[in-house]
């Protein structure tokens, strides 16, 4: 693929889940080798000829986040792909929510993001290269009922992946991906509220849909930035 980075080049995917997961497997067939963090190792074995492996991380707690960068640098190395996916839903509407499960979304959809970024962005500006993606949604750009917390927690995504993008120029990549309805475990750990794709009823995405948009935007030529990608199902509204 034109563009495509060199060979072992390091991934890091943070969120091992159903996008996660299709995204570590996706990189590691573009000449990529890929650590993935995520709380829990996959029980499941990945794709064959894959090269994968786990570091056991929780965004929320900014020690796991330390040895994740410590861990990744003793190995006398720095990801060239910094993909962060981990991601919580909510589903309740505001007057009748739980502020404390606000904060959990919160803590790991934005301030966990951006713990991330944090720890990994000094040294790819030094060194001048390096592509940064944030997993946000449609949510982050037009709200919805029963929404709202989740939405905040998008927007506030987006915003400071702008202020990243340009705070790193002209060296260090910087794409927010906006899916719209994907068909993963994400519904089933809705911590407020459920649904699932089925009665959402716009039809959904395959993570392997958002995987291939994250490659699009990590293999292009150095002088391309892709700033922002939407990839939703055919018959989604917004």
């Amino acid at each position: 693929m034109s563009g495509s980075p060199e060979h072992e080049a390091l991934a890091l995917v943070v969120g091992g889940g159903g996008i996660g997961r299709a995204v570590a497997e996706r990189l590691s067939t573009e000449a990529f080798r890929v650590v993935v963090a995520d709380p829990k190792p996959d029980t499941e074995p990945y794709a064959p000829r894959t090269e994968i492996s786990h570091i056991q991380t929780d965004v929320t707690d900014p020690g796991d986040v330390d040895r994740l960068y410590a861990e990744i640098r003793r190995a006398g190395e720095m990801p060239q792909a910094l993909v962060v996916t981990a991601g919580i839903g909510i589903h309740e509407r505001l007057d009748e929510g739980d502020p404390e499960k606000w904060r959990r979304v919160l803590d790991v959809n934005l301030l966990g993001a951006l713990r991330v970024a944090r720890a990994f962005l000094p040294e790819m500006r030094e060194r001048k290269r390096g592509d940064l993606v944030f997993i946000s949604s449609v949510s982050a750009r037009r709200t919805y009922p029963y929404g709202g917390v989740y939405s905040a927690s998008k927007a506030g995504l987006e915003m400071a992946a702008e202020a990243i993008r340009l705070e790193s120029l002209p060296h260090v990549r910087v794409t927010t991906i906006a899916p719209g309805v994907v068909d993963t475990r994400f519904f089933e750990r809705t911590i407020g509220g459920a649904q699932t794709p089925d009665e959402i009823g716009w039809g959904a995405l395959e993570p392997s849909d958002v995987a291939g948009a994250v490659a699009y935007a990590i293999t292009q030529p150095r002088r391309v930035a892709i700033g922002s990608i939407t990839i939703r199902p055919a018959g989604q509204p917004f």
